[in-house]
């Protein structure tokens, strides 16, 4: 079993004071956070102190409290510094600079090679991406918090190593320390799933509740997990691989190698696949590439043509079986479906969905699950990486170490008992605040 420390207890507290403060449509009280957050009122304050000397928290106006004094009202202080959120895909990188309230400041997409790409492509890429995002808000360096960096496959967090990619044939890559040779910020590697989950977390649909299912639907497919409100990671990080499990038995080949898995029925592949045996001659199967022949399906559906209705129709019933297992298996609150395939095909694939969930899943489960789009706005991968940083700066110890030790340095002035290490009395110094 894993341990409980009072330090992951006092972070996962940390976190969630946060968070309600980034869910709020307007500054909170102290008293407001307590009460969303089930924490006492004490724990609250202690907590916003040190978020507060940090320069994490501001405070932004009062509110009267119905007799006695005012409440102070918080708020993030987006300008204590940046994060970046790199999001790398199969065919290109998108990356983008945020200011600490997680609002985009800037934005960029690069293409990767179409040929068998390289481990020093995508650093290469990435770097031109940070360098074009950086020049053009004229941003320092030192002013970054942090860039959190989404790689899709299985990726081994705590060494920053890509230890498999479907993509590209990669084999325990230790992207994180290739990138750190060229960027001089501090870095933390994920994959899109985990990513994903981690913006509903904080910004979406799982703001308010603690079980929480974020299935991504792009080029790859996968299925993040929060469970009593904490990311689940499994044993080495590889939690979430659903797009690799059996759909079809002796069905189509994966990329993985295997046959029938998920993610070779409702990918941007998959639908492709689906399309080609629907209507073999179909005009649209010579869009540029999968993601257009997805983009080519809605328009041509939404326009009635017969084989476009039919591939939708039939990647709704894959996805809907799919998804009953998650339903069967996790019961949880709100299940989100995200990723370009639920962007571009949307409510007709959504609603036929749903139908195909209440027909295969266990009674219970869909009328206690709530099925739904993604609410988190613009890109969740790149969120989500960029709110990885987030995290690690606010793990990080010389974030709230300089708090502490200004608040002995206070202490120590009021009663006159600091004393430097010849013995004489010492004068209380600021917290000092890293950019």
């Amino acid at each position: 079993m894993v341990e409980r420390t009072a330090q992951d207890i006092r972070r996962r507290n940390r976190f969630d004071t946060l968070r309600r403060v980034y869910a709020a449509p307007a500054p909170v009280s102290r008293q407001d956070i307590a009460a969303a957050t089930g924490l006492s009122f004490a724990t609250v304050a202690n907590l916003a102190a040190e978020l507060l000397e940090a320069e994490v928290l501001m405070e932004a106006g009062h509110e009267e409290s119905g007799g006695g004094r005012p409440r102070a009202r918080l708020a993030v202080n987006a300008d204590r510094g940046v994060l970046l959120g790199i999001d790398i895909a199969e065919t290109g990188i998108q990356a983008q600079l945020f200011d600490l309230a997680l609002t985009v400041l800037r934005s960029v997409e690069l293409p990767l090679p179409r040929a068998e790409v390289e481990p020093a492509d995508v650093v290469d890429t990435v770097v031109a991406g940070v360098e074009q995002l950086l020049a053009a808000t004229g941003t320092p360096t030192a002013r970054v918090l942090g860039a959190g960096v989404s790689v899709p496959g299985l990726v081994e967090r705590e060494g920053g190593v890509s230890a498999f990619s479907p993509y590209w044939s990669w084999r325990d890559v230790p992207l994180r320390a290739l990138l750190a040779e060229r960027l001089g910020m501090p870095l933390y590697l994920d994959n899109p799933l985990k990513a994903s989950t981690v913006a509903e977390m904080w910004f979406g649909a799982g703001r308010d509740i603690d079980d929480l299912v974020v299935v991504t639907l792009r080029a790859g497919v996968g299925a993040g997990m929060a469970i009593d409100g904490a990311l689940y990671r499994g044993a080495t990080n590889s939690a979430g691989e659903w797009g690799h499990t059996c759909l079809a038995l002796d069905g189509r080949e994966c990329r993985c190698g295997k046959r029938g898995c998920v993610e070779a029925y409702v990918s941007t592949a998959g639908v492709a696949r689906t399309l080609a045996e629907v209507s073999p001659d179909s005009p649209l199967l010579r869009a540029r590439d999968e993601s257009a022949v997805v983009e080519a399906v809605a328009r041509a559906a939404a326009e009635g043509d017969p084989a476009a209705v039919e591939t939708i129709t039939r990647t709704a019933r894959y996805l809907g079986v799919a998804l009953a297992g998650l339903f069967n298996l996790f019961n949880p609150q709100v299940l989100v479906v995200g990723g370009l395939l639920a962007d571009r095909l949307d409510e007709p694939l959504l609603r036929q969905t749903r139908d195909a969930v209440t027909r295969h899943a266990a009674p219970q489960p869909p009328r206690a699950v709530r099925l739904q789009r993604s609410t988190v706005p613009d890109n969740p991968v790149s969120l989500g990486a960029a709110t990885f940083a987030l995290e690690g700066f606010l793990d990080d110890r010389d974030t709230f170490g300089p708090v502490k030790a200004g608040r002995r340095a206070a202490r120590a002035a009021r009663t006159g008992t600091a004393r430097q290490p010849g013995g004489s009395p010492a004068r209380a110094q600021p917290p000092r605040h890293h950019a």
